[in-house]
């Protein structure tokens, strides 16, 4: 039996290589097949989007036919109202430019003399100076003459409409044939798409998901609810736009105001630019109505004023949880889309990359897309702690912090994010895939976040404490000790009320000294005396003389186990010695999550009266256990 080789591997330039082409080759194809292209995919988002309201129909009688012919009636129907309302308003517009026409004159003459014109006479100063310089030596009277008529004195020729108002009509109609032609097939491809609805949903879900039905269900129903929510909420908000566009402008007295506004909700649909052309074809025709510059002034100012409200106010709580795409996803892709397609690329392009980006959500293959299209962070809030950490990029870890902490505690916040970023950072550590310097500057970082957010400042000035920091590579240790140059080797008096001091301990293993020092700081921010010790700690105070000490000051100990697999004989030893020490104070296991294995967590016995698995829950039981 002949042997069959195996393939050769394919290289990592070869499939660079294939990558690049074959990026080229979508690109070509979708740049030259662009007229047949852009209908079908027009009719694919419409029938998406009108497939709930043909449902809809179904189910209160109608068949299948009847309903899409009923939808799609409808659609023809809003559609030609809508050119209805523009055409009718463009020929009375029409009609009414001869009259503005001395106007249009005297702006124009106006503008001319305060540019152009204003030009003209500095160029003929700054030519007489020099001809005055250059004749020096000439006799006094033999200087140029100087002509009296201002070099903007010329008269402004404006071009005669040829014609009438109808050959303009002419001319709109003859440049509206091809969008009408385009939105013809796109209602015969709906209506098609809308009778084959399911089969060809049922076909898609075949060739893309195979097996998987489930996944590419939910990607399909999830592409269809973003895609209903982000229309419906932009043509709410655009109608909205529209109508306080028509009132406004009628208000101030701009002629076909309902132009103004059906052309503003129009255009608007097309992101950026839209809203801002209809407001310069308006601002145009109020400097032709009136003689003076308020009307445009009052005009422009309408269209800013709306556009502000509504783009800083009604759409970041709309479009935020509609879309699923960042701001810059969106710019991008109307530039990339308005460069393929043109205009209708433009209007196309939120719809097509939010379509992308559901895919890239869905299909493994495509995560690329939804990371850098979509709105979810690109990393999770520990990753980017522990990223900005390495990068000594205290700042914007602080930052992010704070707007954190406006919602939720700081214990919540040591449990969400800085525990699992000290777990990323004790696995780089132990693979020895962190460099010194980087070591350097994620401990200075880290440093500095805590004593930030646990609001703990240091006593000494900031130059003498960073350098300082560098000495010590066991954070915890330096916090410990920066506190007590401020409260004392107790970290605080010893004459206190008894059962008011709550002791975080370790189990002497040099990765927990952060973890209960950090503790420590939980409960000292909710108002509890807490104080980081170790068993060592413990030993040389009851051997010390303290007569000033309060018997009985201890009510409570939290023993903080990072990691209960390897720790727990460790701990099991500790909380026997704090029983023998402490027999009625309240001994607490604090047993913190693994990122890598979640191990149940022992339970309590005669030595721990209760076991917590968290920050936030040591700190709650601590809170019943002081406040009344």
């Amino acid at each position: 039996m002949p042997v069959i080789p195996e393939p050769l591997p394919i290289s990592r330039a070869s499939h660079r290589a294939l990558i690049v082409i074959a990026t080229g080759v979508v690109l070509a194809l979708l740049y030259f097949g662009k007229d047949v292209l852009v209908p079908v995919i027009l009719a694919m988002i419409l029938a998406l989007l009108m497939a709930p309201f043909v449902r809809m129909l179904q189910r209160i009688g109608l068949g299948h036919a009847y309903a899409v012919l009923i939808a799609v009636l409808l659609l023809a129907f809003i559609a030609t109202g809508l050119m209805t309302v523009i055409g009718s308003q463009i020929v009375h517009l029409a009609s009414s430019l001869p009259q503005y026409e001395q106007t249009i004159r005297a702006k124009l003459q106006l503008l001319q003399q305060a540019t152009i014109g204003r030009l003209q006479a500095m160029r003929g100063e700054a030519g007489q100076l020099f001809n005055a310089l250059g004749n020096k030596s000439q006799a006094a009277g033999q200087a140029a003459p100087v002509s009296n008529t201002p070099a903007y004195a010329a008269p402004v020729e404006l071009p005669t409409l040829a014609g009438g108002p109808w050959d303009a009509i002419k001319s709109v109609l003859s440049s509206l044939w091809s969008p009408l032609e385009t939105a013809g097939i796109v209602l015969v491809v709906l209506i098609f798409i809308l009778l084959e609805y399911e089969s060809l949903r049922d076909r898609f879900i075949r060739v893309i998901g195979g097996t998987d039905l489930r996944a590419t269900t939910v990607a399909i129903n999830d592409a269809g609810q973003r895609l209903s929510r982000f229309f419906v909420s932009q043509f709410s908000v655009n109608f909205g736009v529209g109508l306080a566009i028509w009132i406004g402008l009628a208000a101030i007295g701009l002629p076909n105001a309902l132009l103004w506004g059906t052309l503003t909700a129009v255009l608007r649909f097309v992101p950026y630019v839209g809203v801002w052309l209809a407001a310069l074809l308006a601002a145009l025709l109020a400097a032709a109505v009136t003689p003076g510059w308020s009307l445009m002034l009052l005009t422009i100012g309408l269209f800013a004023a709306v556009e502000i409200i509504v783009s800083q106010l009604v759409e970041p709580q709309l479009y935020g949880h509609a879309t699923g795409l960042s701001p810059l996803a969106v710019v991008v892709a109307a530039i990339f889309w308005s460069w393929l397609w043109g205009p209708m690329g433009l209007v196309l392009s939120t719809p097509l990359t939010l379509c992308l980006v559901v895919a890239g959500r869905h299909v493994r293959s495509l995560t690329l897309l939804e990371i850098l299209l979509g709105d979810t962070p690109a990393l999770t809030m520990p990753q980017r702690f522990y990223q900005r950490a390495l990068s000594g990029d205290s700042h914007e870890i602080i930052a992010a912090g704070r707007e954190f902490l406006r919602q939720k505690s700081f214990a919540r916040y040591c449990d969400a994010v800085l525990l699992p970023a000290f777990q990323l950072a004790q696995m780089d550590l132990r693979r020895g895939e962190i460099n010194p310097e980087q070591l350097r500057r994620a401990r200075s970082a880290v440093v500095r976040v805590i004593e930030t957010l646990g609001r703990e400042a240091p006593v000494q000035p900031r130059w003498r404490h960073r350098i300082s920091v560098l000495d010590d590579d066991n954070i915890g240790h330096y916090l410990r000790k920066q506190r007590e140059s401020v409260s004392g080797r107790w970290q605080g008096p010893l004459a206190v009320a008894p059962g008011s001091i709550v002791l975080c301990i370790d189990t002497g293993v040099r990765e927990d000294d952060l973890l209960t020092e950090v503790l420590a700081r939980v409960l000292r921010e909710l108002r509890i005396d807490a104080r980081h010790v170790s068993i060592k700690d413990v030993e040389e105070f009851q051997e010390e003389a303290h007569p000033e000490a309060t018997p009985n000051a201890v009510s409570m100990m939290q023993v903080v186990i990072g990691d209960v697999t390897e720790e727990w004989e460790r701990a099991d030893a500790v909380t026997q010695e704090l029983r023998q020490r402490f027999a009625d104070a309240t001994i607490v296991a604090v047993v913190l999550p693994n990122l890598l294995e979640d191990p149940a967590p022992p339970e309590a016995g005669p030595q721990i009266n209760v076991v917590v698995k968290s920050f936030e829950e040591a700190a709650q039981y601590a809170l019943k256990k002081f406040m009344p």
